[in-house]
């Protein structure tokens, strides 16, 4: 599964800088930030509309729209699926109490 998400990070991450005309993650890079952040938005109202409607084969989809809108915020920002998959990893075996109460100490 990394794999997937670590070439998918690299098509995403080698459209920074080119001409929007070649690609439409080169158009979400070269409109900013704030068109990013609004695809993000709209991908996770998909997903939660998609859920309500209980059809699976539509909440894989739409869930698949969000986390590949989430990758291009993430390149945007320069970080990679990567990261988050580090992070999730440091989390693996803390209760989710415990990874909460953590947060809160900070």
């Amino acid at each position: 599964m990394n794999d997937v998400l670590t070439e998918i990070q690299n098509v995403i991450d080698s459209r920074k800088g080119r001409s929007p005309d070649e690609s439409y993650v080169a158009q979400l890079f070269h409109k900013g930030g704030d068109k990013i952040l609004k695809k993000v938005i709209e991908e996770a109202g998909e997903v939660l509309m998609a859920s309500k409607d209980g059809d699976a084969a539509h909440l894989v989809y739409e869930t698949a729209d969000l986390w590949f809108h989430t990758m291009v915020l993430l390149a945007h920002h320069g970080l990679r699926a990567e990261d988050v998959v580090a992070e999730l990893a440091r989390r693996q075996g803390l209760s989710g109490l415990e990874e909460k109460a953590a947060r809160q100490e900070n």
